[in-house]
């Protein structure tokens, strides 16, 4: 059973910045694609970034610039490196992935880590 477990959550003040960091476990494949969504209080779960096999990566608008997605040394982790946070980045913030190549990965999902930046 694929498990995904994010960590690196927190409060920060704006202009701060905060690290994620996903983790696979339970499997014996290459997930091809990983990346992180989030929701914030009573709104639906939105796409952030994503990184692909052969180092393609999508981002949100408001993520590019201030946010950089890639894959860790160890098999199956990811990174979201958040520079310049503002208050409306405040969400839980969920790992996703996928055994395929996808920009958009939503087979596997973690139970998510609060992203907190106060104003």
């Amino acid at each position: 059973q694929v498990q995904l477990v994010e960590s690196g959550g927190g409060l920060v003040q704006a202009g701060g910045s905060l690290r994620l960091s996903c983790a696979a476990s339970g499997i014996v494949f290459r997930l091809k694609s990983m990346g992180f969504y989030r929701q914030a209080p009573g709104k639906e779960r939105t796409f952030v970034a994503a990184i692909a096999d052969a180092g393609s990566t999508n981002y949100e608008n408001s993520a590019k610039g201030r946010f950089t997605i890639s894959r860790g040394g160890a098999e199956n982790t990811v990174y979201l490196q958040m520079n310049s946070l503002k208050p409306e980045d405040t969400a839980v913030y969920y790992c996703a992935a996928e055994r395929s190549v996808s920009l958009v990965p939503m087979e596997y999902w973690g139970k998510g880590t609060q992203v907190t930046v106060s104003s």
